[in-house]
């Protein structure tokens, strides 16, 4: 693609990364295929190559972005198929950041908007907060209906009925290894996780220290960054990113890690990424290594070897998180982990669509969400589960609304073929 920045904008680096991103798309359209968005709008603008033209557009002219510009990147999920999909190599997941982060700077949203995005971002990186914003929805969830604000509808109707009682694993501490010592890692927590499923952390811990690692969970370990990110707001993510990588250092310097474990994907592939948030930082040096032991827990597990077990017979419908296949590049570990402790797995057609969570997005874009709620379970069901299993929480949640079967977590399913307790929606389902 042909760019027309000048001289004196290529000098900031922003905009220089941006031309060079620009530059490497042919504008050949495979991305189109593979992107959600334009699966269910069908307007050129809602696909990656539409949103590129945008930025370009924007970025060269230096102009402050508008609604039609911002409602159109705003309707990208991040979900990253296009960069999977593109033969030449396109840094998408880049390039949609600085869009974002542009039409947060020079975009004045409607107030409603600006409202809903500063509840968001203040609430639901902090554990306490948001147990106390659920409990504070739960009473307001009986009016949803005559709220006229679809997104407020539907941040109402993703408030679960119950929260599980605060799990003391989660606190700063140290689980040895049962039986002799592999390896040594650090647990990231997690935010919103930590307040809404509680049995992922638990699970994880159970699990590594049964195959051999001594589970380090740091203390002053906050949000990571990646829900503030996601919606452009970098201003709001690197503080709470500087939080999480001097956490982890100083768990580090306190006896070296071989790992930074993380259960989430979305939260894993915004670590994995700290050697470019922090690049002109006095902190890139150390964002770069804990960006270097961010590990998902599959990929932690596939190194301390699972054990044989018995076959439990179930049969498997395992979900690909986007930030998990296209995102990190990690495709097949998880079903062959699953399929090794003895579960019967399958996955749905059209396995790279985004399930429509996206962090936030089926909050602020509830009608796309909702169509690729419906796609993503409707073909999940279609292989007849008994379970479906995914890795990022997310997910867990927008498909767990309409699936007629138990969504839990592939830790959890990990854990139970190894010595854990069956999983929780397992037991309600058996009532166990």
């Amino acid at each position: 693609m042909q760019t027309f920045f000048t001289d004196a904008q290529l000098a900031d680096p922003t905009l220089a990364e941006a031309n060079k991103i620009l530059r490497a798309c042919v504008h050949c359209g495979l991305c189109t295929a593979t992107c959600p968005s334009y699966q269910v709008l069908g307007d050129e603008l809602d696909s990656p190559r539409g949103r590129i033209y945008l930025i370009k557009e924007m970025l060269e002219s230096g102009r402050a972005a508008d609604a039609k510009t911002a409602k159109h990147i705003d309707r990208c999920l991040g979900c990253l198929a296009c960069t999977t999909t593109c033969p030449s190599g396109v840094d998408y997941a880049h390039l949609i950041e600085i869009g974002r982060d542009h039409v947060e700077k020079t975009y004045r949203r409607p107030w409603m908007d600006r409202l809903l995005r500063a509840v968001l971002v203040a609430v639901m990186p902090y554990p306490t907060r948001f147990r106390l914003a659920v409990f504070a929805a739960r009473l307001t969830r009986p009016l949803a209906r005559l709220i006229p604000d679809a997104r407020v509808q539907a941040l109402l109707q993703l408030v679960p009925k119950t929260l599980p009682p605060v799990s003391r694993n989660d606190d700063a501490q140290v689980f040895p290894a049962l039986g002799p010592r592999k390896m040594r890692v650090a647990l990231m927590t997690g935010c919103v996780q930590k307040a809404l499923n509680t049995e992922i952390n638990d699970a994880t811990i159970r699990l590594l220290t049964r195959l051999g690692a001594e589970v380090v969970v740091p203390p002053n370990m906050g949000c990571c960054g990646a829900l503030p990110l996601h919606m452009g707001q970098e201003h709001s993510a690197r503080p709470m990113a500087r939080g999480m990588v001097q956490a982890v250092m100083a768990a580090h310097r306190a006896g070296p890690l071989d790992a930074l474990v993380i259960s989430t994907s979305g939260c894993g592939s915004t670590v994995k990424d700290y050697g470019h948030l922090f690049a002109q930082d006095a902190l890139s040096g150390e964002a770069a290594q804990v960006a270097g032991l961010a590990k998902d827990v599959t990929e932690v597990i596939a190194l301390l070897g699972l054990p044989k077990t018995q076959a439990k017979g179930l049969a498997v419908a395992y979900h690909a998180a986007c930030s998990l296949q296209h995102g990190q590049k990690i495709k097949s570990l998880p079903k062959d982990l699953l399929m090794q402790a003895g579960f019967k797995v399958s996955e749905p057609a059209d396995s790279h669509l985004c399930c429509g969570s996206a962090g936030t997005y089926n909050i602020l874009q509830p009608e796309i969400s909702t169509a690729l709620r419906q796609r993503k379970v409707s073909s999940l069901m279609a292989r007849k589960p008994d379970v479906i299993a995914a890795g990022n929480l997310g997910c867990m949640i927008q498909i767990g609304q309409e699936a007629g079967v138990p969504v839990v977590h592939t830790v959890s399913l990990l854990d139970w073929a190894t010595g854990g307790p069956m999983p929780e929606a397992l037991r309600q389902k058996h009532g166990v």
